[in-house]
């Protein structure tokens, strides 16, 4: 049975350096690293986060739109609509990634989770 792999990055952690855009990518460290580099939180949204489910196609493009599977944005529904929408642009905005062959045959179809977040205060 082929299980569904995650990936959940924070945007605080450590990751491998955002690698240029014409380097493949090799592993899912490089592929969080390269999303989270596209994200700029939104003003005034400290301590918040949006969690977005997606999959990859071979060519580094989305299977769909990402679905948002958790929000942690203070506000009301305009401030949180602002938030998700600031986390698909940024996602959106990266892709297509370039991944290796490897990658490319390993990524296809499975889903992954990534956390977009705002510095805490």
């Amino acid at each position: 049975m082929n299980t569904a792999r995650f990936l959940v990055m924070a945007g605080t952690l450590s990751v491998v350096p955002f690698l240029s855009a014409a380097a493949s990518l090799n592993g899912m460290n490089e592929v969080g690293a390269a999303l989270l580099a596209c994200w700029t939180p939104p003003a005034n949204s400290d301590n918040s986060s949006v969690t977005l489910s997606f999959s990859f196609k071979r060519d580094g493009t989305l299977i769909g739109p990402p679905k948002t599977t958790a929000i942690h944005v203070g506000g009301d529904d305009k401030a949180r609509k602002a938030y998700v929408d600031a986390a698909i642009k940024a996602l959106n905005g990266c892709l297509p990634l370039s991944l290796s062959p490897t990658l490319a045959q390993g990524i296809a179809g499975n889903v992954f989770t990534l956390q977009f977040s705002s510095p805490k205060k």
